[in-house]
Order: C-alpha cells, then sequence, then structure tokens
C-alpha cells in the first residue's frame, strides 16, 4: 500500500519500511541511544572533565581515563567515549541483522546505566 501504514509484523509495509532495522524500529534504536549519549557521553563527560579541571581534591580514578587525558587533554576522554559509543552501536546494528533483542538491547542500556551512575557519582564528589 503506497503510503499507507498496514503492518506486517517486522515494520510497516510499502515506502515506509526503510524506517525499520528489520523487527526493529529506528525511531526505539534513535531513542535508546539518545538516553546512552545524554547519560553516558554526556552527563558522565561533562562531570569528570569538570573534577579534572576544577576540582584540586578529586582525581580521575579510572586509569584508561586518567592516562587518555594527561596524554591528549580533554580530547582523550571525548576520544575515548566516541569509541565505547561506536562499538555499543555496532553491536546494536550488528543484532539487528541477527534478530537477537538482548544484543540489541545491551549495548545503549549498560551505557546508560553506567553513565547515570558515574554522573550522579561525580556530582556527589564535585558537592563535597
Amino acid at each position: 500500500m503506497r503510503g499507507g501504514t498496514e503492518r506486517d509484523g517486522r515494520g510497516v509495509v510499502g515506502w515506509m519500511s526503510a524506517t525499520t532495522l528489520g523487527h526493529f524500529s529506528t525511531g526505539e534504536f534513535a531513542r535508546l541511544w539518545l538516553i546512552a549519549t545524554t547519560t553516558y557521553a554526556v552527563g558522565d563527560s561533562v562531570t569528570t572533565l569538570a573534577i579534572v579541571h576544577h576540582s584540586g581534591r578529586v582525581a580521575e580514578g579510572n586509569m584508561a581515563v586518567a592516562a587518555a587525558i594527561d596524554a591528549f587533554g580533554s580530547a582523550g576522554l571525548i576520544g575515548l567515549k566516541l569509541v565505547a559509543m561506536l562499538f555499543g552501536i555496532a553491536v546494536s546494528l550488528y543484532a539487528t541483522r541477527e534478530q537477537d533483542r538482548l544484543l540489541y538491547y545491551t549495548p545503549p542500556a549498560f551505557l546508560a546505566v553506567v553513565g547515570a551512575f558515574a554522573t550522579a557519582y561525580n556530582f556527589r564528589l564535585l558537592l563535597g
């Protein structure tokens, strides 16, 4: 049905079927990764950089992050976050081809939880 909204169980039939990832919706994919990006890439990065650059009493506890920041400055942290995000997105995209729901949801959920915890923990450290 051209321009219609008839469903076939895997997504929308017709020209709109391009907006799905197999059995997974591109809208859902975008929302999952927006949450992961907000908590992990933005929240944790901003609070970590605030601690590293503006707190004299707290130091970065993650050795890999500390080494990246020492070697490359703020870009080192952003680079590590970018690699983690791209790896997670690649895993989720692979899961769409394999129709593996667990593998599809795990990377953004894991990064969102880690990001939320790290952001909250960093806020606590910043506030004393």
